[in-house]
């Protein structure tokens, strides 16, 4: 079944200390994608998954999204929380994107966490792959998902920026090797 877009969808350039990204959203001003834009084609992919093809019209960042990422990224770390999100996906996939959203800023869970919080325990593969899915990354905090024991397992933007991230926010993880 194809799926319909929300109409009209807006892109906006949003400087970050990890390196410009993009925010996608709507006329409301709710955020529909989150990437960095060395990952376009990724934004792409999750956007037509999501929405079916999609025209973005270049736009200034409304404030309701562009302050709260501005004190995220100047300490504020549980600002993003004040954003407004919606995407598609299947309904297992929001059951994850939800429960990521119960993560505390400064706190990590694992695959398997996460895979039990939903009441999924032998769901950890799907939800790893939900994970991956999530197209307002950040917002809905998938980095703050890591191993089992404790490592920086992989993220959609990069494990230097999952680092990056995760040391901002004062979570504590362990380095590979």
């Amino acid at each position: 079944m194809p799926k319909t877009p929300p109409e009209p969808l807006f892109i906006a350039p949003l400087p970050t200390p990890l390196g410009p990204a993009q925010i996608v959203f709507d006329a409301g001003g709710v955020l529909r994608a989150f990437d960095w834009d060395s990952h376009q084609d990724r934004m792409d992919r999750l956007l037509a998954r999501h929405y079916g093809p999609v025209g973005l019209t270049p736009a200034a960042a409304p404030k309701a999204l562009a302050d709260p990422f501005a004190a995220y990224f100047d300490g504020a770390v549980e600002a993003l929380k004040t954003i407004a999100w919606t995407t598609g996906g299947t309904g297992f996939q929001q059951a994850v994107w939800r429960a990521l959203c119960e993560i505390p800023a400064g706190v990590t869970w694992s695959y398997g966490q996460l895979a039990a919080h939903i009441g999924a325990p032998r769901a950890v593969r799907a939800v790893g792959l939900a994970n991956g899915a999530n197209p307002v990354g950040l917002v809905v905090p998938c980095h703050r998902v890591i191993g089992a024991n404790g490592t920086l397992t992989g993220y959609g933007g990069g494990l230097d920026r999952k680092r990056w991230l995760l040391a901002h926010e004062g979570a504590a993880f362990r380095l590979a090797g």
